[in-house]
């Protein structure tokens, strides 16, 4: 298996886990890293809330060892936060520290921070800076532009290369395509032919077949997977077996159930809320891993009102006796 090394370590060169705010928490990152995910990010952490002593970005950063390598994602735009931020996320010993320079959400932009930065090349240099004093190194999450016509991928990703950025992780949309159209892989390309440090690519990677074009089209040194892995942590078990040239068999229903059920019970363990509201930070996650399946959209209906594990444990009864 061939092998990378980014940001100092060294991973088969297969699909990492894309950083997915409100989704990838830990029961996810771990479910992913155990089916052959080889990198993760954490969800967003906001530098000033973090300097803040807030208790909800204090809970953002914890990392087991199911889940590294693992880096935890600071958002920002302010280099005083970003420096403070860096030092105290040492804390938790992350194998690194990825800046978002990508989110395209309103309450996050409107703050000058995520995609806003695309924009400001010059305070994003200066928040890669600050970043290393955390010393560990710095990566850089980010979009190809902020809207139609604005490609400032290429200078963008130099200029943080620059300011001492070890990898840059390339999402091939703007931020007005939010998550709608056709990823810009030749974008992708033109970053990894205009800088020396790895550059990873993301965008429109949902399967082994477009994982390997991906990495033929633009030669980025390692794919990273996001919404293709809803309800489908078997895809970096898939990706794995392709590039290793090996044999892959997809999941059954009664596999996808029984992971479904093990995932509901990880965020029941790892949530601090009573079991009657974290059941409902689970609904969106039972409601993937039957997409695509016979009776999909009733299973999606019924996951959405799920109000107890042992509902969950029926309604996968149900749905495997309805479709065998």
């Amino acid at each position: 298996m061939e092998q990378i090394t980014i940001a100092g370590i060294t991973v088969p060169r297969t699909a990492a886990l894309a950083p997915m705010a409100g989704v990838a928490d830990t029961p996810y990152r771990t479910l992913c890293c155990e089916m052959g995910a080889v990198m993760c990010v954490s969800e967003m952490i906001s530098a000033k809330g973090l300097c803040y002593n807030g208790r909800g970005s204090a809970e953002l950063c914890r990392i087991t060892d199911a889940e590294r390598p693992m880096g935890l994602q600071l958002f920002g735009n302010e280099p005083e936060f970003i420096e403070k931020a860096a030092v105290l996320l040492q804390e938790y010993h992350p194998d690194w520290i990825d800046l978002n320079m990508g989110c395209p959400v309103p309450k996050v932009v409107n703050t000058g921070a995520g995609s806003a930065l695309l924009k400001t090349p010059d305070i994003a240099a200066k928040c890669v800076e600050a970043a290393r004093a955390g010393g560990v190194p710095v990566t850089v999450k980010m979009r190809i532009g902020y809207e139609a016509g604005s490609n400032v991928a290429v200078p963008f990703a130099q200029a943080m290369e620059a300011a001492g950025a070890a990898a840059v992780t390339v999402h091939g949309r703007t931020k007005s395509m939010l998550y709608s159209g056709k990823a810009d892989w030749e974008t992708i390309a033109a970053v990894k032919a205009a800088v020396k440090i790895p550059v990873i690519g993301n965008g429109d990677v949902t399967d082994a077949d477009s994982c390997e074009r991906m990495y033929r089209e633009t030669g980025v040194d390692l794919v990273a997977v996001g919404r293709a892995s809803y309800g489908n942590p078997w895809v970096f078990r898939e990706i794995s077996a392709r590039l290793q040239g090996e044999p892959y068999t997809p999941p059954t229903p009664e596999e996808r159930m029984d992971v479904m059920l093990r995932h509901i019970r990880m965020i029941l363990a790892h949530s601090e809320k009573p079991p009657a509201l974290a059941i409902r930070e689970a609904r969106k996650h039972a409601s993937w891993y039957m997409t695509g399946s016979r009776n999909a959209a009733a299973f999606r209906a019924a996951c959405y009102s799920l109000s107890s594990y042992e509902e969950a444990e029926r309604l996968a009864q149900e749905f495997l006796a309805a479709n065998t």
